[in-house]
């Protein structure tokens, strides 16, 4: 058993100040000091003033640390988990690009491959497929040349890893697509879209519950025309932001938190290989990328995914908000974990919980990372 100490602690509703968590491999405890005596037989670990908070899961990432998804390999993969751990990032959902048939599904086969071992950082929950049945018009950094239509079957062999897919509603048989797979249990996101707000407020009732990267490369909002961030603010839909100041203007961040209820939005990185490392010329889904002034961008001058870290974008939305901690490490923890269906068992500091731990210091420095109670990583002191 071991014990973290003299930390403030991260609970969905309010920052318990100087307290002790107790964990095995799932969460035994939260008391405080005082009551620690009443204890024995602990591996004690000092936060030293900081913060411990559930582990982060990052459910939009195509890479990091100079590895893609879509490599396909058990390399890349791994390479990913152990580079995001060290942002405390504990979960997350690789993310498919808009490439050949070939490549999306062997990158499928490669995550269910990996799904299916213990990892050596981060932890594989599923796969997030972003494309290939999008728009056009809006593919962003997709390639136009391989979009297709919606077609359910190409991923008949991957239904119970897929856990959300984006589409465009507005595009023939997206409305059918979005029906069939919300009825096999797949979350359902609006994204690289045209759709209007009447679309989407359409595409709800098919069982639409979720969008892509709000704002970025979809409708935008207009007095006379709400497009899709207008359906999106004005219902129910959960949504991703990049919080990286690049994707979004802070000040547009702070109006989101002031528009949508707080367990509707997820903060996401989006991030491909270039995360982690310095600038440079990358590729994305088979794009030459080129990353420089903190921005990826394709040659044509489209952003390119990011290079944010999901302990940075925690940091950038306490900054560009009035919020407590709470309700943004909840963006980054517990909504996830709703989204997923899976809050009975991660994304918050409950007894009982899996001990999916971030433990960060006064700066909010990622110091150390528990996975079911085990050390997967240490920060050099």
């Amino acid at each position: 058993m071991k014990a973290i100490v003299n930390v403030n602690i991260v609970l969905p509703d309010k920052v318990i100040n100087n307290g002790v968590i107790i964990f095995d491999e799932e969460i035994n405890n939260i008391i405080s000091i005082e009551d620690l005596s009443s204890y024995e037989n602990f591996d004690i670990i000092n936060g030293e003033g900081g913060y411990v908070t559930p582990g982060f899961i990052d459910i939009h990432i195509h890479g990091a640390g100079g590895y893609d998804t879509m490599e396909g390999t058990e390399e890349a993969l791994s390479n990913i988990s152990n580079t995001i751990i060290k942002t405390g990032v504990t979960h997350f959902l690789p993310t498919t690009m808009t490439m050949e048939s070939k490549a999306i599904k062997n990158a499928l086969d490669n995550i269910i491959n990996c799904r299916n071992k213990e990892m050596e950082g981060a932890q594989i929950l599923g796969a997030n497929v972003e494309g290939p049945f999008i728009s056009p018009e809006y593919k962003g950094a997709q390639a136009e040349k391989n979009i297709k239509k919606p077609d359910m079957e190409f991923f008949n062999d991957y239904l119970e890893y897929i856990k959300i897919i984006t589409v465009a509603p507005e595009i023939e048989g997206g409305l059918e697509f979005i029906k069939t797979a919300r009825d096999k249990g797949i979350i359902v996101s609006a994204g690289h879209s045209g759709a209007t707000y009447e679309d989407l407020i359409k595409a709800r009732k098919y069982g639409l519950q979720h969008a892509t990267h709000l704002f970025n490369a979809m409708t935008g909002l207009h007095h006379r025309k709400p497009g899709i961030v207008g359906a999106v603010l004005s219902s129910d839909m959960s949504c991703e932001l990049i919080a990286d100041n690049i994707h979004i203007n802070p000040a547009v961040l702070k109006l989101v938190t002031k528009t949508k209820a707080l367990d509707e939005i997820i903060l996401i990185t989006d991030s491909m290989e270039a995360a982690g490392l310095d600038e440079g010329e990358y590729s994305l889904g088979g794009q030459k990328v080129i990353v420089k002034d903190e921005a990826a961008r394709l040659e044509n001058g489209a952003l390119a995914g990011s290079i944010l870290t999901l302990n940075k974008a925690v940091i950038n939305m306490l900054k560009a908000s009035t919020l407590p901690l709470e309700k943004v490490i909840n963006m980054v923890t517990l909504n996830p974990a709703c989204l997923l269906n899976i809050a009975d068992k991660i994304g918050s500091l409950k007894p009982g919980l899996q001990a999916n731990i971030s433990l960060f210091d006064s700066k909010f420095n990622v110091r150390k990372v528990f996975i079911r109670g085990k050390e997967k990583y240490s920060a050099r002191r």
